[in-house]
């Protein structure tokens, strides 16, 4: 559509996830038209993420050294064990300031439609994270959908041989959400996690 550089820029932006080819435009323009934007800044901060940013060799998660701070962190229950899919995923269970455990990040979902099975994902250091017998409790925390629901039911499924608790995040109704706009998998979801008032 546009010329040279500046398609070569838009086509670049839409490659990232969550950025279709108007959003990947609209940074496009910002870029060119904002004069006092930091470019350099910019591709420096870009550089230096890809070259220092590596993968916490405990749980997985993104880290600046070989192990991430809330693994490194005694003040962590180190019996409870939270596995989520990415590492975006932590950062939003972090926010919440509710849980006081470690993480496990899989590196995704069984998506058989996407050739990710079981192999493909962090499994295997889970189980051996698990071997030393002192984790009580492993919380899933795989989306709700249907690649998360599979990778639950296939951890749930494994860890059924070992001594340990496993949960699931409870998941149903968005607060501020309307009943008819619910689908019907999440008003399931909410009936069966309901709670007693009295």
């Amino acid at each position: 559509m546009y010329e040279g550089i500046v398609q070569d820029l838009i086509d670049e932006f839409s490659r990232l996830p969550g950025i279709g080819p108007k959003s990947a435009q609209r940074i496009a323009f910002h870029i060119v038209q904002t004069e006092n934007l930091d470019v350099t800044r910019l591709a420096e901060l870009l550089a230096t993420v890809r070259e220092n940013i590596k993968f916490c060799r405990i749980c997985g998660n993104v880290s600046e050294q070989e192990t991430c701070g809330i693994c490194r962190d005694p003040r962590r229950d180190s019996t409870i064990i939270c596995v989520v899919e990415e590492s975006k995923d932590v950062a939003a269970i972090e926010r919440t300031r509710e849980f006081r455990g470690l993480y496990h990040v899989l590196g995704g979902a069984i998506s058989p439609i996407d050739g990710i099975g079981p192999d493909d994902l962090s499994i295997q250091p889970l189980m051996q994270r698990l071997a030393d017998a002192s984790v009580t409790e492993v919380i899933l925390a795989t989306d709700p959908n249907l690649e998360g629901e599979a990778t639950a039911t296939y951890l749930t499924r494994l860890l059924t041989t070992l001594e340990i608790r496993v949960s699931r995040l409870a998941s149903g109704l968005p607060v501020g959400g309307d009943l008819e706009y619910a689908d019907e998998v999440t008003l399931g979801r909410a009936f069966e996690g309901r709670t007693t008032l009295r």
